[in-house]
């Protein structure tokens, strides 16, 4: 690298290579092409090597500390690490490789050792310090006072204000976080790879389709089991094909193959690493001197502390044990009416629901699939969704690198006709993918870097084989949706800093703009216009679509009560004080907290499992922080997505003006303003839970 002088002392380094400067391709989209596996390690090294030059330009700057030379210059230091690290964390999500993997075990301790460097560097501080305490006098609105408290707020909550030697242990610790985690990460991965079920017949897997029996034959013999079968695990404790194996014994091995894909003692166990990780982040806690990791790492959700998401959760056990209970019993009596002599259990828990949903609504899951082919899922349903509430169009375009070949590209238009950004879909499961969906940034909306948005969504759908339809459940429509709402929180980014821009929310915030989206996907007029059936080109009966809204209520004992579990899961384990966590060391140890953990939640977990084990809970172990102390957030964001329901359907529905004002309330607002009001500029009040629970059958319709 070369040297650029600044206006201090201090030379900037000048990058060498595809990472050094934006992209040539459109909104500086990321270019595939142009980069081997090798490029990343030398580009890291550069990226950090010239964000910390750009720092100490700012400490050795002779000036006075202003907004300006401290504030908006750390805002835009680390270009070229952004850029490096977009597309690395990109493919190691979606497209990794052996190769890829060991330059993340190696960089990620390094790049969180380099942040720390930066929060808790003494001067860096003091010069922050000196803006923050003379904040009233300096008169800062809007964005640029946020973006000041929140500067500030970060770097104490990094350990800015520690003495010297807690910071230094704080540093260890994230160094040794990074690297458990990353670890943990990466042993899910290849342990729910590993676990996939090998049977010897066909007969073994009797219910799965044609196309299904030969995606499974195909799989056996990659895995080097010629004339086998193998049916691949997917992230969740429960597997989507359970709803339709006929042999028990079948369904019975493939749901403890789920269950204990990473506590069988083998080199994908990760119990001893997942115990170091509640440990190490308990200890963190107690250096700031708060009581447990959730106290301290809730400091700026909407919820604030764990007692206010516990008491939410803990608030809805009683219907829903009550919910299990019923509901297991009318599996049991579907179960004697075919003359089979055994009880419920989980492997046979979504056959028979589906029965008993069957019966009740006379819904039939495999008569839905047909009418949702993929592509027109997207874009005559999701797009088609899009422009009807936000006046955005979409082009698609074949010229762009990507990640993968199965990934497809669009170019969105706002209602303007001006170019609103990037997107690109990643529908299909492969082996070198993570599981779940998401989405991420390629390239973040800045209106002082001049950049707009180019966003990207990940899906797991099993691909169908070559030269079939691609059909699609209503869950992976559902997903769709999803997705796409986090796409558009993204893409509707209207900010100056790219920091607080888009989904740079709080975890309890950032799945409401997701979830609401979910509810076009029924919505009649929306669905008129994808849900054709493929063969026949008939739109879905609205008959089939009301049954399928009654039906929604059903199974809920399971479909709320894994996901309510494994919330309440996630905060036994980010509860623990140091000296508790500590004392979890072994996996037998790991496997008894869990145990008693699971005893204490008042909920059947024995016949409802939570959604994830603690074994191979990504969200919570996967990344130094990610969903942990936050996987109740799904639920807190569903209690704002449901409330905002009601607020859409009592205020037309799917038209333009709703749009523009959600648009203009939340979704163009990134973390600019305090998400309580947020909601209230939003819906004209605060919250309410009482629309989640009617919709999930916990609670009767209030009366008109």
């Amino acid at each position: 690298m070369t040297s650029i002088e600044t206006g201090s002392d201090t030379a900037i380094p000048q990058g060498t290579g595809y990472f050094s400067q934006d992209s040539s391709l459109p909104f500086y989209a990321p270019d595939f092409d142009q980069v081997s596996e090798e490029d990343f390690p030398p580009a890291f090294e550069q990226g950090m090597d010239i964000q910390r030059a750009e720092v100490a330009a700012i400490v050795n700057n002779p000036a006075e500390p202003t907004f300006n030379n401290t504030i908006v210059a750390l805002e835009k230091s680390g270009r070229m690490l952004d850029r490096v690290s977009s597309m690395f964390f990109a493919l190691t999500g979606a497209n990794t490789t052996d190769r890829l993997d060991e330059i993340n075990t190696r960089i990620s301790p390094r790049l969180t050792a380099h942040g720390d460097a930066i929060n808790l560097d003494p001067a860096l501080f003091a010069r922050v310090k000196a803006i923050y305490d003379n904040r009233a006098a300096l008169g800062l609105s809007g964005e640029d006072a946020v973006l000041l408290e929140k500067t500030w707020r970060d770097m104490v909550h990094a350990g800015a204000m520690l003495t010297q030697e807690q910071r230094e242990e704080v540093k260890q610790i994230n160094s040794d976080l990074s690297e458990q985690t990353t670890l943990f990460s990466q042993l899910v991965r290849d342990g729910t790879l590993d676990n996939a079920l090998i049977v010897d017949t066909a007969e073994e897997l009797a219910g799965l389709s044609d196309g299904e029996l030969a995606a499974a034959a195909k799989l056996a013999a990659d895995k080097g089991q010629p004339g086998k079968y193998a049916i691949a695990l997917q992230n969740t404790s429960q597997q989507p094909v359970l709803q339709v194996l006929e042999n028990r014994e079948t369904r019975e091995k493939l749901f403890q193959a789920s269950l204990s894909r990473n506590d069988e003692g083998d080199a994908f166990d990760t119990r001893k690493v997942l115990a170091r990780i509640a440990a190490l982040r308990a200890r963190k806690a107690s250096l700031f001197g708060e009581p447990d990791w959730a106290s301290y790492t809730m400091y700026d959700r909407m919820a604030k502390e764990p007692s206010a998401a516990i008491d939410f959760m803990e608030r809805m056990v009683p219907a829903l044990a009550a919910t299990q209970r019923s509901e297991a019993e009318l599996l049991n009596d579907k179960i004697a009416s075919e003359g089979k002599n055994f009880t419920v259990r989980p492997w046979d828990w979504y056959m028979f629901a589906d029965k008993v949903k069957a019966d009740r609504y006379s819904v039939d899951e495999s008569a839905v699939a047909p009418y949702f082919q993929l592509e027109k899922v997207l874009e005559d349903g999701v797009f088609y969704m899009a422009e009807k509430l936000y006046g955005i169009t979409f082009e698609r375009r074949t010229d762009l690198p990507t990640l993968h070949p199965d990934v497809w590209t669009y170019t969105l238009f706002d209602a303007d006709g001006s170019e609103l950004g990037l997107f690109y879909f990643d529908p299909f499961q492969r082996p070198s993918k993570r599981g779940g969906a998401w989405m991420g940034n390629f390239v973040d909306q800045s209106h002082l870097r001049g950049t707009k948005p180019v966003i990207y969504n990940v899906l797991n759908i099993p691909k169908a084989p070559e030269g079939e339809v691609q059909l699609v459940s209503l869950d992976n429509v559902e997903t769709a949706f999803h997705e796409f709402g986090h796409a558009l929180h993204g893409l509707f980014a209207n900010q100056k800093y790219a920091s607080l821009s888009g989904t740079s929310t709080a975890r309890d915030f950032v799945e409401f703009p997701s979830q609401v989206h979910e509810m076009w996907a029924t919505y009649p007029e929306v669905l008129q216009n994808y849900a054709q059936h493929y063969e026949t080109g008939e739109t879905i009966p609205m008959e089939l679509v009301e049954k399928i809204q009654a039906a929604s209520k059903w199974n809920q004992g399971y479909d709320f009560g894994e996901v309510v579990e494994a919330a309440l899961l996630d905060m036994k384990w980010h509860t623990l004080s140091a000296e508790e966590a500590a004392e979890i060391d072994t996996p037998s140890d790991v496997d008894g907290y869990e145990r008693t953990s699971l005893e204490a939640l008042g909920l059947e977990t024995e016949l409802v499992p939570p959604r994830y084990r603690s074994s191979y809970f990504n969200h919570i172990f996967s990344s130094p922080a990610g969903y942990s102390a936050g996987y109740y957030s799904y639920l807190w964001s569903e209690m704002l997505d449901k409330d905002a329901r009601t607020w859409f359907l009592d205020n037309g529905g799917l038209t333009r003006e709703n749009g523009a004002h959600y648009r203009d309330t939340v979704l163009s607002r990134g973390a600019t303003r305090d998400y309580s009001q947020m909601f209230r500029d939003f819906a004209g009040r605060d919250p309410q839970v009482e629309p989640m629970l009617v919709s999930r059958g916990l609670m009767e319709e209030p009366a008109e």
